[in-house]
């Protein structure tokens, strides 16, 4: 039902910034928390931030807090996460999520393709 696009991803240096793009597909994308989750390689997919329905309630993982930002225009269909002081560390696949009810966990029900984010040292 729900079909989400992730741009953005690029070779970037140590401490520089991007900004990736999920667009979603449908008529219900205010209704969905959305989030960002990141898997580098040989490790699992962690949790990067998260964002409720109304943009009120954000959540971030502790590696990226203070760096990262979440944001989402839902007249746009469209999630945010803006990404400063890009460390290598950081680098891996981003995936977009979106679920009914906010939660920190991999478990949403649907997910972009991903986009890589790649930070040279």
């Amino acid at each position: 039902q729900v079909q989400l696009v992730e741009s953005g991803g690029a070779l970037v240096q140590a401490g520089g910034s991007l900004r990736l793009s999920c667009a979603a597909s449908g008529r219900t994308f205010s209704n969905y928390a959305m989030a960002w989750f990141r898997q580098a390689p040989g490790k699992e997919r962690e949790f990067v931030a998260a964002i409720n329905w109304s943009g009120v309630r954000t959540y971030y993982a502790d590696s990226v807090k203070g760096r990262f930002t979440i944001s989402r225009d839902n007249s746009k269909n469209t999630v945010y996460l803006q990404m400063n002081s890009l460390k290598p560390e950081d680098t891996a696949v981003y995936y977009c999520a979106a679920n009914e009810v906010i939660i920190t966990t991999t478990g949403y029900h649907y997910w972009g393709q991903g986009t890589q984010v790649t930070v040279s040292s």
